[in-house]
């Protein structure tokens, strides 16, 4: 059983920049696949970003290319999602999840196995 644990939310500007960080325990980290999903209030969950057990490969949400990067750090069980040029529509609660399926990159939740409770943010106009 693996738990996670987001940080790093909080209320900025459009425009600006922030690096959400998931921690994980109970499991051996680098067994597994990770992945950023977040979720607006009224809307589905929507994919982020994800990165395999080793950081090779890496995807992400069409929403998000070239202004959000994943990457993680097996020896502190951590993976970070640095977030550039913020705008209102990525206000959400992000999630961070863990697949077993650590060679593979997915897009699609139900892929996922572990999930952490979520941090929240707010991006102002």
């Amino acid at each position: 059983q693996v738990q996670l644990v987001e940080s790093g939310g909080g209320l900025v500007q459009a425009g600006g920049s922030l690096r959400l960080s998931c921690v994980g325990s109970g499991g051996t980290f680098s067994n597994y696949a990770m992945g950023w999903f977040r979720q607006a209030p009224g809307k589905e969950r929507e994919f982020v970003a994800a990165i395999s057990w080793g950081g090779g490969s890496t995807t992400y949400g069409d929403s998000v290319k070239g202004r959000f990067t994943i990457s993680r750090d097996n020896a502190k069980k951590t993976v970070h999602l640095r977030m550039n040029s913020l705008k209102p529509e990525d206000t959400a609660v992000f999630y961070c999840a863990a697949s077993k399926k650590k060679y593979y990159v997915t897009a699609v939740h139900t892929e996922y196995d572990y999930w952490g409770h979520g941090t929240q943010v707010t991006v102002s106009s």
